[in-house]
């Protein structure tokens, strides 16, 4: 089976084979078919947004596929940035501008009310229009500063108490087993094995 992940992150991608490799599938990517669309995030939940990819994708490519959407919630900000994540500064702002206007935000937040989550919901769609979802979270907090050279995105400025470093600063192999995308994904290795079982990939 032929799974696309829907995704032109490259550090996704590797995670996702790292996170799906006990599956007897091969990922592929957009950009290994070739498929140069963007789809409009109209959702108002990362479960919308996450469906409405997959099922754009699975209907181009007439393949089983996968996308998520997945993002940072700040409670000292209500929740932001939320399904905003990624497109939080600006169209043009970079992982790092990103983070950076997250720590001026909150610059003035006590340690105490810094408290955080990452959230990531997978949408997996069929092109006979069959679809099933899977979720995952990870409880932190925002640090003071950056700190870390692993993950992308918002990794080096997610605090996490337990292991007193950063997402950034934990191994891959560490993040990959206790991030959020790590938890929505063992959820989905179920629901596909369940498929591979049943005869319905």
């Amino acid at each position: 089976m032929r799974l696309l992940v829907a995704t032109y992150n490259r550090g996704k991608m590797a995670e996702y084979a790292e996170l799906l490799q006990e599956l007897p599938i091969e990922l592929v990517s957009l950009a290994d078919l070739g498929i140069e669309l963007e789809v409009e995030e109209t959702g108002t939940t990362f479960a919308e947004n996450a469906l409405l990819k997959a099922r754009t994708f699975a209907e181009v490519s007439g393949m089983v596929t996968m996308a998520d959407d997945s993002g940072l919630e700040v409670d000292a900000l209500d929740g932001a940035p939320g399904i905003y994540s990624a497109r939080y500064g600006g169209p043009n702002a970079t992982d790092e501008d990103r983070y950076r206007k997250l720590l001026e935000e909150i610059a003035d937040v006590p340690q105490a009310q810094r408290t955080a989550r990452f959230r990531c919901v997978i949408a997996l769609a069929w092109p006979d229009g069959r679809r099933a979802f899977t979720e995952g979270t990870i409880e932190g907090k925002i640090a003071c500063s950056a700190r870390g050279e692993h993950g992308f995105g918002y990794d080096p400025v997610f605090y996490l108490p337990e292991y007193r470093r950063t997402m950034a600063e934990l191994p891959p192999e560490t993040k990959n087993e206790i991030s959020h995308r790590a938890v929505a994904a063992r959820a989905l290795v179920d629901k596909l094995s369940h498929c591979f079982v049943a005869g319905q990939s």
